[in-house]
């Protein structure tokens, strides 16, 4: 199975996104979409190809529209929604690869570098240091990951 790259985008913004959808009647043309939320273009697609790849919306002929999944995480509390989250990203394939990484390693952490060396050979062509930022931001938020700055080491979140 191929592993996708993750967007470059914090959930604050996915978030936003959906609550934008939800204000207004669940979908939006994404170029209205771009005028209104003040996004760059690009970056406003990376933030609608990370809530697709969630599963929280979709983008036929020009529009997104925000999914089932999207308006339960747009009404849930905090808690909820990380675990909504939570469950989302442990379907993709390079979160998988890092977890199963950590349950085998040595006292259950990896060096950053360590988790750098593999995500640069599992993804060559990808920028392995805004790649693992955004993978441990996203994992800290759904309380999947944790990280110390202080060791440089990422860790499973006791409570997934």
């Amino acid at each position: 199975m191929e592993i996708e790259p993750i967007p470059q985008v914090s959930s604050g913004k996915v978030l936003g996104l959906l609550e934008y959808l939800d204000d207004h009647n669940g979908r939006e043309d994404i170029y209205k979409l771009a005028r209104e939320t003040h996004y760059e273009f690009g970056e406003l697609l990376s933030v609608i190809k990370m809530a697709e790849m969630l599963g929280l919306v979709e983008t036929p002929g020009g529009d997104v529209v925000i999914q089932e999944l999207g308006k339960k995480l747009v009404k849930s509390r905090i808690t909820q929604r990380k675990a909504i989250v939570r469950e989302q990203l442990r379907r993709f394939r390079l979160f998988q690869l890092l977890i199963d990484s950590l349950e085998n390693a040595e006292e259950k952490r990896l060096d950053r570098e360590e988790v750098l060396e593999k995500l640069s050979s599992e993804l060559p062509h990808e920028d392995s240091q805004r790649l693992f930022d955004t993978l441990v931001n996203w994992g800290r938020y759904a309380e999947l990951l944790g990280y110390s700055h202080d060791t440089d080491k990422v860790y499973l979140d006791e409570g997934s």
